[in-house]
């Protein structure tokens, strides 16, 4: 406690508003939530491949890259998994400050979680994904072969097997994927940007 107490914010030069004119975009957070195999990586990557292709300036963090860092020291138990989460979320903050678009996909299974992460930002900046396909339909993906793990009792606490999904209740985009294409979940997340102003109708480079 007595760390905090000497630690004082420094207000930068650079404002978001400044940074905002310069990259020409408003910036915000894609935060896309759902069960493992549930499509959240793949849809996520053609979101951005398609934002990057009208120029906009984005960042993808997925989950399983970023404990290959930044969260490497933590484990898969719930008290790690909420750090996780909340590490994560405070680097989605430093990417909005820098006025750039950042995409997450991560299982954040807990409501509270994700709930905290939102509270990190402003009213409109924060947009919920919630990539919806059954845990039948995630089991017959499984292309890590995690389920069947979870299923033997080789990985503990797994979503969706022996640990909770808490669905989001309101999240501004509700994705149902067990039958559409990746293209197709993708174009209606653009869809949603383009009709709530976050971008401009731009065409594809």
């Amino acid at each position: 406690m007595q760390i905090k107490q000497n630690i004082v914010w420094h207000q930068a030069s650079i404002s978001l508003g400044d940074r905002e004119k310069i990259l020409n975009q408003k910036p915000f957070v894609l935060w896309f939530t759902g069960l493992s195999a549930s499509g959240k990586s793949t849809i996520a990557n053609i979101v951005e491949k398609k934002l990057f292709m009208r120029k906009y300036k984005t960042y993808l963090l997925d989950g399983d890259n970023v404990r290959h860092g930044l969260n490497s020291d933590l484990s898969f138990d719930q008290k790690s998994r909420i750090e996780n989460i909340r590490r994560i979320g405070e680097v989605a903050k430093l990417f909005l400050d820098a006025g750039i678009i950042s995409l997450g996909a991560f299982i954040s299974p807990f409501r509270s979680d994700r709930k905290m992460v939102r509270s990190l930002f402003k009213d409109g900046e924060f947009i919920e994904i919630f990539i919806d396909a059954n845990l039948k339909t995630c089991e017959q993906r499984d292309p890590k072969g995690m389920y069947k793990k979870a299923r033997a009792g080789d990985i503990k606490e797994f979503t969706g097997i022996s640990s909770p999904y808490e669905a989001p209740q309101n999240p501004e985009i509700h994705i149902k994927n067990d039958k559409l294409t990746p293209e197709e979940a993708s174009s209606q997340i653009i869809s949603y940007l383009v009709n709530n102003n976050y971008i401009e109708e731009r065409k594809d480079k």
